[in-house]
């Protein structure tokens, strides 16, 4: 075995993840000359292409796919080796690649990353922030956050949250000009505040309970968005009514200064959940993740008053 081309495999495999030398030298911290070298390098001694590079774009090559997919778990279980043996020392290191929507951010990542830095000073903790639903594998993430119903079942879940409702919102501010909707029909005469998905394109329907039954809503107005906390920061500012999940607005509405409309319309969703391949749930930074998680959101939750179902993390 060639040990000084090991040292040249994490940096094929980021530039086949990014798609491209530039992204993966700022991941690496390296030149794009540099990483091109070690690519170079690895192919010249393999005697095979593993990149296709176009003006465009940079992609595997057959023998490339079949790199990626058999020596990226064979790092990675070196590098999990590693970390476990620091572990035993007390110390958790490394980077912690999280992907979670924006929703997470600060109803469940928050508080639980303000601990782990205390706890934790050697581990980075890397947060993407993404409403679409992505491969955390082939992306290179530890672990995402989603809800509970778009969890591959492949996946171990932890649950960070209790269920919680997507709601309709406004200020009273724009109630008072406009009138507060009675039934869902009257929607259709209120500036609502749209949401565009990312990963389609296409505008959200929202999404409610009409009749004892789930139905999507077509809505109109002047805003749209692809941020769900603009539209609660938009509803604020008395532009229209948003739909939001209901923890994004628990204190506005607590304080008044959003009102929620039409309550008995509300949706549950099933709450928030961190979720990973399977053989991932030993790797010491990953497990004093979800240590930590359940320590500080467990509490959080009985304390608000969020979860008097009794739930507890999976």
């Amino acid at each position: 075995m060639d040990r000084d081309l090991i040292a040249h495999f994490p940096v094929v495999l980021a530039v086949a993840r990014r798609g491209g030398f530039a992204a993966a030298a700022a991941e690496l911290g390296m030149s794009p000359s540099a990483v091109s070298h070690a690519v170079k390098t690895v192919e010249d001694r393999l005697g095979l292409p593993l990149l296709t590079r176009t003006t465009r774009s940079v992609a595997p090559t057959e023998a490339g796919a079949q790199f990626v997919a058999e020596v990226g778990p064979a790092l990675a279980e070196v590098g999990e080796a590693v970390e476990r043996l620091r572990a035993t020392r007390g110390r958790v290191t490394g980077v912690l690649r999280l992907n979670a929507p924006r929703v997470a951010l600060e109803t469940a990542l928050t508080p639980v990353i303000a601990e782990m830095a205390w706890r934790h000073p050697d581990l980075v903790i890397e947060v993407t922030s993404d409403d679409g639903l992505v491969d955390i594998v082939a992306g290179g993430w530890d672990a995402g956050v989603r809800l509970g119903e778009m969890i591959a079942q492949d996946m171990t879940a932890v649950r960070l949250t209790p269920p919680f409702k997507a709601i309709m919102v406004a200020s009273p501010g724009y109630l008072a000009a406009r009138g507060e909707p009675g039934v869902l029909a009257d929607l259709a005469d209120h500036n609502c505040i749209g949401f565009r998905l990312i990963s389609t394109g296409g505008d959200y329907a929202w999404e409610v309970r009409e009749n004892g039954a789930d139905t999507a809503v077509r809505v109109r107005g002047s805003a749209r968005v692809t941020d769900p906390l603009y539209a609660r920061d938009l509803a604020l500012a008395g532009v229209g009514v948003a739909y939001v999940f209901e923890p994004l607005v628990r204190e506005a509405v607590r304080e008044g200064r959003l009102r929620w409309l039409l309550p008995d319309t509300a949706i549950e969703e099933p709450g928030l959940f961190l979720y990973f391949p399977r053989r991932a749930a030993q790797a010491p930074k990953l497990r004093a993740f979800v240590d930590v998680a359940r320590e500080v959101l467990g509490p959080r939750r009985r304390r608000d008053g969020s979860d008097r179902s009794g739930t507890t993390f999976s």
